[in-house]
């Protein structure tokens, strides 16, 4: 009996010591992609929240304006904030939208509206960008890009 009493101590010291203590912290994946539904037909005019993505390394809201119960427009929100938009896509989300099986970040389209959608983050040192995309029936459409 003290032979496992005393195990377990050493055990217990060994989980409290400073290698322990000096663990790595865990850095952001370099490319992500979140997948999100649209807002269900009918919501309530106004400013709707469609989805929500929370991790240790930020928050991503997908939001929905809506008028006459139906979707107008889909954007998001990074840690409460909307991204600042880019007049073109940063490069490297193009490759990390690829690996993603998504087109590369184009011409952006009109309104953003479809039945899925998905974000695409790419950390690019303490940079952030995202990219915002709509599917409709089984084609991916890039909606907009911007960093966070």
């Amino acid at each position: 009996m003290k032979r496992i009493a005393g195990a377990g101590l050493i055990a217990l010291i060994g989980l409290t010591s400073p290698a322990w203590a000096a663990a790595p912290q865990k850095t952001p994946p370099s490319c992500a992609a979140i997948a999100f539904r649209p807002v269900a037909p009918g919501m309530t005019d106004g400013e709707q929240d469609a989805g929500l993505y929370k991790s240790r390394f930020g928050r991503i809201v997908l939001k929905a304006t809506v008028k006459s119960g139906e979707a107008q427009e889909y954007y998001i929100e990074v840690d409460g904030k909307r991204p600042a938009v880019a007049a073109t896509a940063p490069a490297g989300l193009g490759s990390c939208a690829q690996s993603k099986k998504l087109p590369a970040p184009s011409g952006a389209s009109g309104a953003c509206t479809g039945d899925g959608f998905k974000v695409v983050v790419e950390h690019a040192g303490k940079d952030r960008l995202v990219a915002l995309y709509a599917r409709k029936g089984k084609d991916w459409h890039f909606c907009r890009a911007g960093s966070a």
